[in-house]
């Protein structure tokens, strides 16, 4: 079990320590991201009597945005740099590779998503973290985080790769999108029925389970193909 961890965070700690070098990822997410916020803060005039209705959509359109970007990059790089095979060459299981990816992926889109909370706060005149909030983040990322890294190894050997990506990754992960504004509403609003019993946070947590059997297994089945 702690050599499985240990090849698990030596893949992850690669990507990162590329990450460190180029910055290729994190900026470019980040300032599409930023761009997204401030757009949607002028066309739709949010004021302090609608901020309520609008940021919970606001902030999860732009990570989800910001993401999408940088899971184009999770394995286009090593494609494009022809250290694909080499990778797939390791004496690890698919299992091992999957998850190293994927966790490189997840801590991409926080480090993203932590620069981007005080600029919500101040285009929004938001203050209202939480705790909660962060939970949802969190659980919410780790879903985005590990389908995306899936549908990442499989638009990687498509021409068209940039559209592909999101047209597989939408349809799937809307149900922790829904859950994860719900839940967000919950803490901006006022909202105290099913978003406070908690119950939108069990459906997020439930998907992140069910993606991180699924995914994993069919990781091997992709790059046998």
């Amino acid at each position: 079990m702690k050599t499985f961890l240990l090849c698990i965070m030596l893949i992850a700690w690669k990507d990162i320590r590329l990450e460190f070098r180029s910055r290729e990822v994190v900026i470019s997410s980040l300032v599409f991201a930023v761009l997204v916020m401030v757009l949607f803060n002028f066309a739709l005039n949010v004021t302090p009597d609608t901020v309520d209705i609008f940021a919970p959509g606001v902030l999860w359109v732009s990570f989800v945005f910001a993401g999408v970007l940088a899971m184009s990059r999770s394995f286009a790089v090593e494609k494009d740099k022809g250290t694909l095979d080499a990778l797939l060459l390791c004496p690890v299981s698919r299992d091992v590779l999957f998850l190293g990816k994927m966790l490189a992926l997840f801590v991409f889109m926080i480090v993203v998503e932590l620069l981007l909370l005080p600029v919500f706060a101040v285009l929004f005149d938001f203050s209202a973290f939480s705790g909660t909030l962060i939970s949802t983040i969190v659980l919410a990322t780790l879903g985005f985080a590990t389908l995306g890294a899936i549908f990442s190894s499989m638009a990687v050997n498509t021409r068209s790769r940039e559209i592909m990506l999101p047209i597989l990754f939408f349809p799937l992960v809307a149900p922790v999108i829904i859950g994860a504004v719900e839940r967000t509403n919950g803490v901006i609003g006022t909202d105290t029925g099913i978003v406070g019993s908690g119950r939108w946070l069990q459906l997020i947590a439930v998907f992140d389970a069910v993606f991180l059997v699924l995914c994993p297994w069919a990781f091997g089945i992709v790059m046998e193909e």
